[in-house]
């Protein structure tokens, strides 16, 4: 019964032991760190303040290009953007078309192509009208008898010249003209049978379309050439407001990292799917870089004006609760967001109406990188 006791009382400590080994913390070997210490914090590096606000250093600041704008209050005039679509000129380009159906021939100078330049009144391309063999046999009969009677015609008034002292003067000169109508009707008829249609250019420009090939078959008013001037487009925008026509002071299409100047021209007095189509006419060397058809944006400044501080589009944020801020350059490394109220200038600014005093430096470039320090 000892000797039982003795062996259960070896165990326990046997056990006891073990767990006091297995408690005991257990640390890695040289060179095998396994980073369960806390990193350390960079004090001195871009972060994001407890109050909302962002330290970031003048090197970090230089490195991502922050650039700063003073605020200054004004009265700007109030911008909407409308969708609009580029258009030739009815006065500069126009439209060739067929009269009739018939087979295309070359021109003096072949077919044109697209981008080549042309001059009014110059011909591109022939058509050769076509026509049953029916018809064709009529005309030819028709040429025939003409011909005919111009011949008889002829004889006639020759007799009569002959005969100039017994002949009253009235017949002669009847004659005379019945037989320069008679020569007259068989050139038409045989410029009808043998004659082509010449298709000229409208205008001074250069070729925007074209659907012509030697030998193609067409149909009468199918388009077959489109000659454009680039230098005089117009562009269509289109309002859903009525009252936006009479209240234009300037636009412009923005294009690339510059803008093309708009004159207003007129607007529609009847709506058209809705909506209403306001003209302008378009001019500034930024015009090659459009073209007939391309649909644009269209900046309308307004007559009515609003007062605030205009900024760049891009200096606009979102903070967490999706409002609308700026970034404020509070101290040389601090910047502060701010909630701001802003209203349209034109595509490339907006007007801070609300939150935001005159003289704050504002966030221009590099507001983006800004926002997302954490």
């Amino acid at each position: 019964m000892k000797g039982l006791n003795l062996k259960s009382g070896l165990k326990v400590c046997a056990l006891a032991a073990a767990l006091s080994l297995g408690m005991t913390p257990a640390f890695a070997g040289e060179g095998h760190d396994h980073g369960d210490a806390p990193a350390a914090t960079n004090s001195n590096g871009p972060q994001r303040l407890p109050d909302g606000s962002v330290f970031l250093p003048k090197p970090a600041q230089r490195q991502i290009g922050v650039r700063t704008l003073i605020g200054t209050e004004q009265s700007l005039p109030r911008g909407l953007e409308l969708n609009g679509q580029v258009l030739m000129d009815p006065n500069a380009g126009g439209k060739v078309q067929a009269m009739a159906a018939g087979r295309l021939e070359p021109g003096p100078r072949g077919l044109p192509t697209v981008g080549q330049t042309v001059r009014k009144g110059e011909v591109l391309a022939y058509v050769l009208p076509s026509a049953g063999s029916l018809e064709r046999a009529n005309q030819q009969a028709q040429l025939a008898e003409l011909r005919a009677a111009r011949t008889l015609a002829e004889k006639r008034l020759a007799r009569l010249r002959d005969l100039a002292d017994t002949v009253p003067r009235k017949d002669i000169e009847a004659l005379e003209s019945e037989v320069a109508s008679l020569g007259e009707r068989v050139q038409a008829v045989g410029g009808g049978l043998s004659g082509r249609e010449a298709l000229v250019a409208p205008a001074n420009g250069v070729i925007a379309s074209a659907h012509a090939v030697a030998g193609q078959v067409i149909d009468a008013r199918e388009l077959v050439f489109e000659v454009v001037d680039p230098q005089r487009l117009r562009v269509e925008a289109l309002a859903y407001d009525a009252s936006v026509a009479n209240d234009i002071a300037g636009a412009y299409v923005p294009v690339g990292s510059g803008k093309v100047a708009l004159t207003f021209v007129g607007a529609a007095r009847s709506l058209r799917d809705q909506v209403l189509p306001i003209s302008f006419k378009a001019q500034g060397d930024g015009l090659n870089q459009l073209a007939v058809g391309q649909p644009v944006r269209v900046v309308v400044q307004t007559r009515s004006q609003v007062k605030g501080i205009s900024v760049p589009a891009v200096a606009l944020m979102k903070n967490p609760s999706n409002q609308q801020i700026v970034w404020i350059k509070t101290a040389p490394e601090r910047f502060e967001p701010r909630v701001v109220m802003v209203a349209p200038l034109d595509g490339a600014a907006v007007a801070i109406t609300a939150g935001l005093k005159a003289g704050e430096r504002v966030v221009t470039d590099g507001a983006g990188l800004i926002n997302q320090i954490r």
